[in-house]
């Protein structure tokens, strides 16, 4: 759709084997939300038992996602993942719309934010980070932002050189939190310090909840489930850079998220072993404060580390796979050209990343080291993001009516089930953030038409 017409140009290499491949989606769904939504969803339901149905199903819903994107992504093996499926089923606007999003707010909104949590994290070892280095006027530049663009600036670097040393980092970094988070919650089971009467909790006495707030606050509880459990699309975005991509992809897709959801639910057990309920309700660290208590204070220590590494690796998961869809769509002649350049003798998009990684240092620059920020600006992103969900796993009906000769290696799991039920619980995922956050639906809605006068300049251009 968008490879180079000489065979003398550089081309991406299929250089991510199954264990990159794993690395990259497990680096990229656990982040910081296992550390930080247990005492969330615990203050929504109000019920161990149901924190834990949240996270099911949660898994669930990422699952049935995974189930359809399996047969998208081993079908059209390309980069740019939801860019091209959009496009192929859809026509052009529609990957463009995605694409747009993702380059405006998304993809580097999210790198952003992730780099600023890896600051804070870090500000857990180094006290004074979030005091001002530089001032002007009412602009400030803190220590936070200084890691933050710097933390940017490293793993763009690291990813330019080469997609093989970006997998490979990417592998060791996973590894490191997979078995830091692994061995603190067998540590906090096994050592006796806990107890399993915290898992018989009764709700707080008050008055019962109606129906329609108790769904209210299950809802925001699956909100922040779903939120933990989002980046299982990322490996899509690196489709034209994988190994065996028919097979890696569908395997790598449903297995990964698999994992990721036994060690969410692990990660949950050790928290409500160490803490009663109210405990976790209050805690803005529940997993470190779990440790803590148990372990002491090296057990804080640990897991403030371990999520230092998480943090890290999913910045340098986001950071390879967002260029993928500046190349894409430049690609079509939708981005400006050159961002569809790839380095001679690295094979990387290198322009796209060097202009991702200033588009999201600016937003560092221009937001402040205040993560709030940037969570309000993503939550802009959010009913676009939910809707695209729902507009792609459609794609497969589509693309089976607009393309029955296309090579379907792997073919969707309870087919059309899966996908409409999964497109249902999106529009609902739409409708109740619309409800909840019209002001910033609102704005999501403006960025994402504001493209539009683009898309019209760049398609008479092409």
């Amino acid at each position: 759709m968008h490879e180079p017409t000489s065979s003398k140009a550089p081309s991406l290499r299929r250089a991510l084997g199954p264990f990159a491949a794993s690395a990259l989606l497990t680096g990229t769904v656990i982040g910081t939300g296992i550390f930080l939504v247990p005492s969330t969803i615990a203050r929504e339901v109000d019920s161990v038992g149901l924190v834990f149905l949240v996270w099911t199903l949660g898994a669930v819903l990422s699952l049935a996602g995974t189930l359809t994107y399996a047969e998208l992504g081993a079908a059209l093996p390309e980069a740019g993942g939801e860019y091209v499926f959009l496009s192929r089923a859809y026509g052009p606007v529609w990957g463009f719309l995605f694409g747009w999003q993702q380059v405006v707010i998304g993809k580097t909104g999210s790198i952003g934010a992730i780099a600023i949590a890896l600051a804070i994290f870090l500000g857990y070892f180094l006290p004074g980070l979030d005091r001002p280095w530089l001032a002007w006027e009412a602009w400030r530049l803190t220590g936070l932002q200084a890691v933050a663009i710097g933390a940017i600036a490293l793993l763009t670097a690291v990813n330019y050189a080469g997609v093989a040393l970006g997998g490979a980092v990417q592998g060791f970094l996973t590894l490191l939190k997979v078995g830091a988070i692994l061995a603190l919650a067998a540590w906090v089971l096994g050592s006796g310090q806990g107890d399993w009467n915290h898992f018989q909790t009764a709700p707080a006495a008050g008055p019962a909840r109606s129906v329609g707030d108790f769904l209210a606050h299950f809802g925001a509880a699956m909100a922040a489930a779903l939120w933990a459990y989002d980046g299982w699309n990322n490996l899509t975005l690196v489709g034209a850079e994988i190994r065996d991509p028919h097979r890696t992809i569908p395997r790598v897709l449903i297995l990964g998220i698999l994992g990721v959801a036994g060690l969410y639910m692990l990660t949950n057990l050790a928290c409500f072993y160490a803490l009663p309920l109210a405990a976790v309700q209050q805690s803005p660290r529940v997993a470190q404060d779990a440790a803590r208590l148990v372990l002491g204070d090296w057990g804080g220590t640990a897991l403030s580390l371990a999520a230092l590494v998480s943090t890290f690796a999913t910045l340098n998961g986001s950071i390879l796979v967002g260029a993928r869809i500046f190349y894409a769509m430049a690609g079509d002649g939708l981005l400006f050209r050159p961002l569809a350049e790839l380095h001679p003798t690295r094979h990387t998009p290198a322009k796209a990343l060097i202009v991702q990684g200033i588009l999201a240092s600016g937003l560092v620059l221009l937001l402040g080291g205040d993560n709030a920020a940037f969570e309000r600006m993503l939550d802009y992103a959010l009913f676009g993001t939910w809707g695209f969900y729902g507009i792609t796993v459609l794609a497969v009906i589509a693309l089976r009516h607009r393309h029955p000769d296309l090579p379907r290696p792997y073919l969707t799991l309870g087919y059309p089930w899966i996908p409409l039920v999964f497109a249902g619980v999106a529009l609902l995922f739409c409708i109740s953030i619309a409800l909840r956050r019209p002001v910033e639906t609102g704005i999501g809605l403006a960025l994402l038409a504001a493209g539009l006068p683009f898309y019209a300049y760049r398609r008479k251009r092409i």
